[in-house]
């Protein structure tokens, strides 16, 4: 088996020195950067081409492959059908019937109101009353009983010294004296006033700008210079004076001030009561006041205790009718029948053999391979012309009627007749002798003639 990669051979190509027309690149959206005076044209500059040789691939390099196919040979071999694996077969579990004794209520030991077998139990308060008053009830047996007893508070009368009335003071108060005088009061205080002095105004003239100096692109005409694939639009750039205008107006002479003004103070004279002896308080002490009083004194507050009733002393007080007993209840049993395992439930395991079958088989013995030999490329060497640069529009500095002023003309007309050149009368007109003398400072100069060009007036030193 063969396989080629092959390439399409470069024939019947376009001649190499074709060459694609596009639209000019135009660089004249945007007006030149120029100064009052000058003036540029636009101009179509022609594309710009050179020929070169150059190798080109005719058929590019590539491979022939030849492939060697791959050897089998038939074998026999032993196949496992189905694996050999261990078989779990369940066994159940086995029970037995037994009886067993359940506590259904275990024993315990209870506080009660006493020891009948419909005694109520005993409340939280009435157990930390007894607690509080010293029963030990941690250390009671089943069958022990407590009893509250009561004894009231304990009074005396006593004779008492009483007072009936502090000790204080009598205070009387003693009138100031006084005497009339006269006397000078200040009415209103000295001040100062503020005068506002108005400003005064003289009128004066003065220019004021209307409307500033500028430049401005006009369109001019008349070429003096011979200028190549002119397309004959001139712009030139014109300077505009400034405009002024005279106006009257007022002016501050001197400013508005203000000046202060003394104002003297104002007296009255007025009779004034004046304090002569301050009032004053005269004390007198009056003493204090007993009598005896008979009061009744507690001599002990009412109190509880709690006493065991098996204890042979009596104890004082009253029985409240609060008692509390500790009552032993046994526990309860239940007899159940029930099941349990004997031999638990599980699994024995069986072996079961492997199946084994004996198959012929197709194995590789040799894999398929490729055989590659390289073709080296092929190449022909064409001459092109190839663009350097685009077509394109361009603003060009030129001499034309608006910017060749009669000013500049005489100029040019002095500078040829100083170089030694005859222009004729000078006047500031171009006419046959003064472009006669231009075409002869030329072509002395090795200037490009053909008309009054920049170059030529920068040759004779004429700025515009």
């Amino acid at each position: 088996m063969r396989r080629f990669t092959t390439f399409a051979i470069l024939a019947g190509l376009a001649s190499p020195y074709a060459i694609t027309s596009a639209e000019p690149v135009d660089k004249t959206n945007t007006l030149p950067d120029a100064k009052p005076g000058q003036c540029y044209a636009k101009v179509m500059v022609p594309a710009q081409y050179e020929t070169k040789s150059e190798k080109v691939m005719v058929r590019e390099s590539a491979e022939k492959i030849e492939t060697i196919p791959a050897r089998y040979e038939w074998i026999e071999q032993k196949v496992t059908l189905s694996p050999a694996y261990t078989k779990l077969v369940p066994v159940p579990a086995k029970y037995e019937k037994v009886t067993d004794k359940i506590e259904v209520r275990p024993a315990q030991k209870l506080w009660v109101t006493d020891l009948k077998d419909d005694a109520m139990p005993a409340s939280p308060a009435l157990l930390n009353a007894a607690k509080a008053a010293g029963v030990d009830l941690a250390e009671a047996v089943p069958g022990m009983c407590f009893q509250e007893y009561y004894q009231p508070a304990q009074f005396k009368t006593e004779t008492t010294d009483v007072l009936i009335k502090e000790a204080a003071e009598k205070v009387e108060t003693v009138p100031a004296k006084y005497e009339t005088v006269e006397e000078k009061v200040l009415v209103k205080e000295a001040s100062k006033k503020i005068v506002e002095v108005p400003a005064t105004y003289e009128t004066v003239s003065e220019q004021v700008l209307v409307e500033p100096a500028k430049t401005v692109w006009k369109k001019g005409n008349g070429l003096v210079e011979r200028i190549d694939n002119t397309t004959g639009e001139i712009m030139c750039l014109v300077e505009i004076p400034a405009k002024y205008k005279t106006i009257e107006k007022q002016v501050i002479k001197t400013p508005a001030t203000i000046k202060e003004v003394e104002v003297p103070a104002v007296y009255k004279t007025v009779k004034v009561k004046k304090l002569v002896t301050p009032p004053q308080e005269q004390r007198t002490k009056i003493p204090e006041d007993h009598t005896p009083v008979a009061k009744r004194v507690k001599i002990s507050d009412p109190s509880f205790s709690w006493h065991a009733l098996h204890d042979a002393a009596k104890p004082e007080g009253e029985p409240t009718g609060n008692r509390i007993c500790l009552q032993e209840i046994p526990a309860k049993y239940e007899t159940v029948a029930k099941q349990v395992v004997k031999t638990p439930a599980y699994f024995k395991k069986e072996e079961v053999p492997a199946v084994v079958e004996t198959v012929k088989v197709r194995k590789l013995v040799a894999k398929a391979q490729e055989k590659r030999t390289p073709i080296p490329a092929e190449y022909n060497t064409v001459a092109k012309r190839i663009k350097v640069a685009d077509e394109r529009l361009e603003w060009r500095q030129v001499l034309c009627e608006t910017n060749m002023t009669k000013d500049i003309v005489t100029r040019v007309q002095q500078a040829l007749k100083a170089a030694g050149y005859d222009p004729g009368t000078i006047d500031g007109v171009i006419g046959g002798s003064t472009m006669r003398a231009v075409d002869q400072y030329q072509r002395a100069k090795g200037l490009p003639h053909g008309g009054l060009t920049l170059r030529t007036l920068d040759a004779l030193g004429v700025k515009i």
